[in-house]
């Protein structure tokens, strides 16, 4: 994460705005707040259908096939965020082969904005105006992809006939740009 915070450059002795009078006053004491987050996705696990395990109460992870999975980090339904043919269903009566959490979903970057400034309305009483911006950028944040080997459905010839939602990245996180506006009066 990056933090900045910053007093903007109008008002009584600062490079604009400093001549006097009402702007003066208006214009002055305003700051600017900014939080940067960039974070990689979080982890997950390739599961199966535990039907044939045999051993209730457990979790089954998937055969791994491919040595190396391949992200392609596509979004929305028939496409892959990541190989589907890298795993396939276990049949036998064993746990799978594939690790737990070997795979990270999407990243996110996300940009806060905050103008704020505090008025004395006499030595001991203060009042602070916020205007904040969360998700200024209004960029949206990808939630894991389907990670059940075992609802993707494949023809005779091993090709993909439905991902059945393995692999496809549906939907998001519910933090659309929001702004919020806020009084303060301390005394």
């Amino acid at each position: 994460e990056f933090f900045s915070l910053a007093e903007l450059p109008f008002g009584r002795g600062k490079r604009w705005a400093s001549g006097g009078g009402w702007r003066t006053a208006l214009a002055g004491g305003w700051q600017v707040n900014t939080v940067l987050s960039a974070y990689s996705g979080t982890p997950f696990t390739v599961s199966a259908s535990g039907t044939s395990l045999n051993a209730p109460g457990n979790s089954q992870v998937a055969d791994q096939i491919k040595p190396e999975v391949k992200k392609l980090g596509l979004v929305g339904r028939g496409r892959s965020f990541f190989d589907p043919l890298a795993f396939r269903s276990v049949t036998d009566a064993r746990f799978g082969t594939a690790g737990r959490n070997i795979l990270r979903g999407p990243g996110l970057v996300n940009l806060d904005f905050g103008l704020f400034r505090e008025f004395g309305l006499s030595e001991r009483i203060k009042l602070q105006f916020r205007a904040e911006v969360f998700n200024l950028s209004n960029t949206p944040h990808f939630n894991n992809p389907g990670s059940n080997v075992s609802n993707m459905t494949l023809n005779a010839d091993g090709t993909i006939r439905a991902l059945g939602g393995y692999t496809e990245v549906t939907s998001a996180r519910g933090d659309e740009r929001q702004f919020r506006f806020a009084l303060r009066l301390s005394f």
